[in-house]
């Protein structure tokens, strides 16, 4: 039986707005641009203080480029991920460096790359918070370190929870 010709438009033109997300990945590419300006500004600005930097200055040099760098990854994930998922195959070929998630992660995989992204870039604010406690004469904004630990714990349970109802739907039997 064929399709009556205005449902068949419908569906070509509903398949094909697909593409209307293609703008949000190359603006997500911009984004990538703008955190690799960031994560050189931060190091061209603490790098003259290298020498006469304490310990805990250098974690948190360290801590701030770990957590720019984890962003930017979160942001490459999410764009090929939902370039492929969303949009279109990506055709590379068989390129030496195609990673090998590319191709694999479904939405499911998806969202639990970006809440374990955001839990460790949670963690890390978290870390440099309880780190500037240790320098001299600062004093201790506890209502701050309290929302920092609350908002991170809640990353957490969040991550655990969306784990959890992926498991449970792996045991479901699919229709």
């Amino acid at each position: 039986m064929l399709k009556p010709r205005l449902e068949l438009m419908l569906e070509r033109g509903l398949f094909a707005s697909r593409w209307l997300m293609a703008p949000f990945y190359v603006g997500l590419v911009i984004a990538l641009c703008a955190l690799l300006v960031v994560f050189f500004q931060e190091l061209f600005h603490e790098l003259p203080h290298v020498l006469s930097m304490t310990p805990e200055d250098a974690i948190l040099l360290a801590l701030s480029l770990i957590d720019l760098s984890l962003a930017a990854n979160l942001l490459v994930i999410v764009t090929l991920s939902g370039y492929e998922n969303f949009v279109s195959k990506i055709d590379t070929g068989a390129h030496e460096d195609r990673p090998e998630w590319m191709g694999t992660v479904d939405f499911s995989g998806l969202k639990m790359k970006l809440i374990a992204s955001i839990v460790a870039i949670s963690a890390i604010a978290l870390l440099k918070a309880f780190l500037k406690l240790s320098e001299l004469n600062t004093p201790i904004d506890q209502p701050r370190l309290l929302w920092l630990v609350l908002v991170h714990l809640s990353f957490v349970v969040s991550g655990v929870l969306l784990a959890l109802m992926d498991w449970l739907n792996s045991k479901v039997t699919k229709h």
